[in-house]
């Protein structure tokens, strides 16, 4: 028997809708989705071409249009997501708190934080290295910093890394977010802040004849999207969104229009490895 057009539309909307209703376990992100048609989603408020708040409110950056890009491909436009601030301190204990429902917020998926969520990705990848105000006083790499003061922040394990693999004589210094390293870096309270080098790049482009980032990263970072712990049905969904929003282009374009103005070194897209 032959079909008509508008038959094997509905026909294919019908489809649709029973692959997405097995998916959606009871008590799953899914299954919340098909029930609100909402989302919380945590980032970050506080970083410069990924995930910033606006003096008007708006958020813009890379984060938040990957955020948004997986929001839409789960069934939540723009108007139904709710936009809360995460830190690394608190990044573990807003998901299984249920408090964010996802977390995009420059997350680096590690061993131990796999044993406490479950992540997608990753979609991005960079590496850790300085910020320090220009000219660099000496500082050329993290095995320089011995007897000067290193900050990051509050949950992070970027400076105690340093300390462990290249400086034991380092001083750390934390504090709640990294605008605060920044501002204490542009002080001369601090000699150098350590993060990821796509964060530090944001502050380097806000100060550029004050600030610059040393450029000699020391370690990969695998940026992923965190998961309440064992929802492999929402992280299946979350990386079929990453790769669509690879191959149609909008992932480069979101990185050309929020990071490229940084002089960032924009990076190939990376391959998912969390399945």
């Amino acid at each position: 028997m032959r079909l008509d057009r508008p038959t094997i539309v509905l026909a294919t909307v019908l489809a649709t809708a029973c692959v997405s209703g097995s998916d959606a376990e009871p008590g799953s992100l899914l299954a919340e989705i098909n029930d609100s048609e909402r989302l919380t989603i945590g980032i970050r408020f506080d970083q410069p071409g990924l995930s910033e708040r606006t003096i008007d409110g708006r958020f813009v950056g890379f984060d938040v249009d990957v955020a948004t890009y997986l929001a839409g491909e789960l069934g939540v436009e723009r108007p139904g997501i709710t936009w809360r601030e995460t830190t690394s301190a608190t990044r573990e204990d807003d998901l299984t708190s249920g408090r964010v429902d996802l977390v995009v917020a420059a997350y680096s998926i590690t061993e131990d934080r796999k044993e406490k969520v479950t992540f997608a990705g990753p979609y991005f990848e960079t590496g850790q290295d300085l910020l320090v105000r220009h000219p660099s006083a000496g500082i050329t790499g993290p095995d320089t910093l011995n007897g000067r003061k290193l900050c990051s922040v509050t949950g992070s394990t970027s400076a105690q890394q340093v300390r462990d693999r290249f400086a034991r004589a380092v001083e750390l210094v934390e504090y709640p977010r990294y605008r605060d390293c920044v501002t204490a870096l542009l002080a001369g309270q601090v000699d150098a802040v350590t993060t990821d080098a796509v964060i530090l790049a944001g502050y380097a482009a806000e100060h550029p004849e004050l600030l610059e980032v040393v450029g000699k990263r020391f370690s990969t970072e695998r940026y992923g999207v965190g998961l309440r712990k064992g929802d492999t049905g929402a992280r299946s969904a979350v990386n079929e969104a990453i790769e669509k929003m690879i191959g149609t282009g909008a992932w480069l374009d979101s990185l050309e229009h929020n990071i490229g103005p940084s002089g960032y070194r924009l990076p190939d897209p990376p391959e998912l490895t969390e399945r």
